[in-house]
């Protein structure tokens, strides 16, 4: 989908994610040895040379081990586009797009890689990014304008550079003491999601954060950033996350296809994007027992070569989806899906799509990035 434009105080809770401790940020030799020892005792997302020990069931096994030279290629030259493009400002030009959406999804991409934030060659990227979002955020409200579309993306990257990104070094000497940190912003930006959300009668999300309205879109946009919230350790309370699946449940048909802004539009109508984002929150948040899991499962499998509206939207939402749903058939699909992003990348490195050339870019690097199974939203 093209991008358009209650008093809730957070605490953080570090027993949650240690990952998130200031000391625990200034030694790369000490993030990847922690990755190893809470990975494996909590079965967070780590670096592929981290998981050859990992005990696992049959059904994971080998899964984030090895990683084909094409991929490696693939993402490497994507990267290496999204480097190059990227303004003063801190995001990228991308059409209609552009904003702290497109430059929180281009952040994902990057953090996704595996590489260091903190030390490797993409670091002064990763914080110009950044920087960006958080000059975006209303220090007020917390919302990340223009739209809660950009606001979703931008509180998901937020939340995923929050437990590994070193912010005391994010803004030159002088600026530090007058910027929020990373922390801050994202308990910030958790408040505006749940104001918006108390001041919507469906229990979701619409572009506007006033809208009583909402759309499976946005309110997935949103959904999966709170959830990446709470993984961060940031409090996001139950009931808040319950009325979005409450609502995202009430817009799934039975054959598991899922309106956009009314159930009615399921039934029958492609909804491989839609059903994807029910699929996918419900696995996160842990509510697999729901009808929807099954029911939006099934429509993906059996909808699981066809060529969806907003393809590099639907891919990123897809490869999340089917690996944690079904990694026999998320394998199959990923096979294809690196063949035909290898045959579609530009010598540059970019993918050209409806969304923009740096959203549609990020997406089909982020489909990838499942792969690696680096960042916690790519954990099973």
């Amino acid at each position: 989908m093209p991008f358009r434009q209650g008093d809730f105080t957070s605490r953080i809770n570090p027993s949650m994610n240690l990952m998130n401790l200031g000391w625990f940020k200034n030694t790369r030799h000490f993030i990847a040895a922690l990755c190893l020892v809470f990975g494996a005792l909590f079965g967070l997302a780590m670096p592929a040379n981290a998981q050859a020990n990992r005990s696992a069931d049959s059904s994971s096994a080998n899964i984030g081990e090895r990683v084909s030279r094409d991929v490696h290629e693939i993402y490497a030259k994507g990267l290496e586009f999204l480097t190059q493009t990227q303004d003063e400002r801190g995001t990228w030009p991308a059409g209609e797009g552009v904003g702290p959406g497109t430059t929180g999804l281009a952040v994902l991409a990057f953090l996704a890689s595996g590489e260091d934030p903190n030390f490797g060659p993409h670091r002064d990227v990763i914080r110009k990014g950044l920087r960006h979002i958080l000059a975006g955020q209303s220090a007020v409200t917390g919302y990340i304008s223009p739209s809660m579309y950009h606001h979703g993306f931008a509180m998901l990257a937020l939340c995923e550079a929050y437990g590994v990104v070193d912010d005391s070094d994010l803004y030159p000497p002088g600026e530090r003491e007058s910027q929020r940190s990373l922390a801050e912003a994202v308990e910030l930006a958790v408040r505006a999601a749940l104001t918006a959300q108390k001041n919507n009668r469906r229990g979701g999300w619409r572009y506007a954060p006033n809208a009583s309205d909402a759309d499976t879109s946005v309110s997935g946009a949103v959904v999966m950033g709170l959830l990446a919230a709470r993984n961060a350790g940031i409090e996001v309370p139950d009931e808040s996350i319950d009325r979005a699946i409450d609502y995202l449940v009430s817009m799934t048909a039975e054959d598991g296809s899922v309106g956009y802004t009314s159930a009615s539009e399921g039934g029958g109508g492609e909804s491989v994007a839609r059903s994807s984002i029910v699929n996918l929150v419900l696995a996160i948040a842990g509510r697999k027992e729901l009808q929807a899991y099954p029911s939006t499962l099934q429509y993906l499998v059996a909808n699981r070569d066809a060529e969806p509206l907003w393809p590099e939207y639907a891919r990123y939402y897809q490869a999340q989806a089917y690996f944690q749903s079904d990694v026999e058939v998320w394998k199959q699909w990923n096979d294809r899906l690196i063949q035909r992003l290898k045959r579609d990348q530009k010598p540059n490195g970019s993918f050209d799509g409806d969304l923009g050339v740096t959203n549609s870019t990020s997406m089909s690097l982020l489909a990838l990035a499942v792969n690696y199974r680096f960042l916690p939203i790519y954990e099973r």
